[in-house]
């Protein structure tokens, strides 16, 4: 089931990437891991998945004990500052930077561990109450009270589109976070690099490639139904 499930959401990335003029190969699929034990992982992992998405910082710790630095650790659920710690040695991109006190204690932690720690400021694109992330509206200020952090380094946004039925309802939220992307861009900030748009899931990731991302965050179109305890 896992190989199938990969091979079809590659060849969904491939028509997606032809609509928006881009190669197939920029766009990174993400397993999302939340909840899937490590024989469904390692199954992944030798079909060519090399990057796992973790919610939380104890899972993540756990399974990369196992798995140690043979993939790479993205921590994309909402993180709390006296977690930071954790996770700060282990992790290639923390997706949900959405406060400045968790930007100081990325820094701090990053800084403790003698590296630079790549992040994405997480964008609640459609202003939902259930949702982590900052206000579009917030944007620019927000990232420029970051920039200052030395041991911090924005790489892009990120965004949780609402949950629904039909994929091009998201359409909009997509367009609009391509947009504050591109925005950021063109201003040149120091210490801002905008290399990455991650956005889209299971539901409404071929949209998101349409529309621009080179990220998408795939969970249940991978291994299947969520089994929570």
């Amino acid at each position: 089931m896992i190989k199938e499930n990969i091979e079809r959401i590659r060849e969904n990335i491939k028509r997606a990437a032809k609509v928006s003029g881009r190669n197939p190969d920029d766009i990174l699929l993400l397993a999302v891991t939340k909840t899937v034990d490590i024989d469904s992982m390692t199954c992944a992992y030798n079909l060519g998945i090399n990057e796992f998405g973790e919610n939380r910082v104890q899972e993540l710790t756990k399974k990369y004990d196992i798995f140690k630095d043979s993939v790479k650790w993205h921590m994309i659920g909402n993180l709390q500052t006296n977690k930071v710690k954790y996770i700060a040695d282990k992790v290639k991109l923390i997706h949900s930077l959405d406060s400045l006190k968790l930007a100081a204690e990325i820094d701090r932690c990053a800084k403790n561990c003698g590296r630079i720690i790549d992040v994405l400021v997480e964008i609640n694109i459609a202003n939902e109450q259930s949702k982590h992330g900052i206000r579009q509206e917030c944007l620019d200020e927000f990232i420029q009270k970051v920039s200052i952090y030395k041991n911090i380094s924005i790489k892009g946004l990120m965004t949780v589109a609402p949950f629904v039925e039909n994929s091009q309802k998201n359409r909009i939220y997509f367009d609009k976070m391509r947009n504050l992307f591109v925005d950021i861009k063109n201003k040149n900030i120091d210490n801002i690099n905008m290399l990455y748009l991650s956005m889209g899931m299971t539901n409404d990731y071929d949209v998101a490639v349409e529309e621009g991302a080179n990220i998408i965050r795939v969970g249940t179109g991978i291994f299947g139904k969520r089994h929570y305890n």
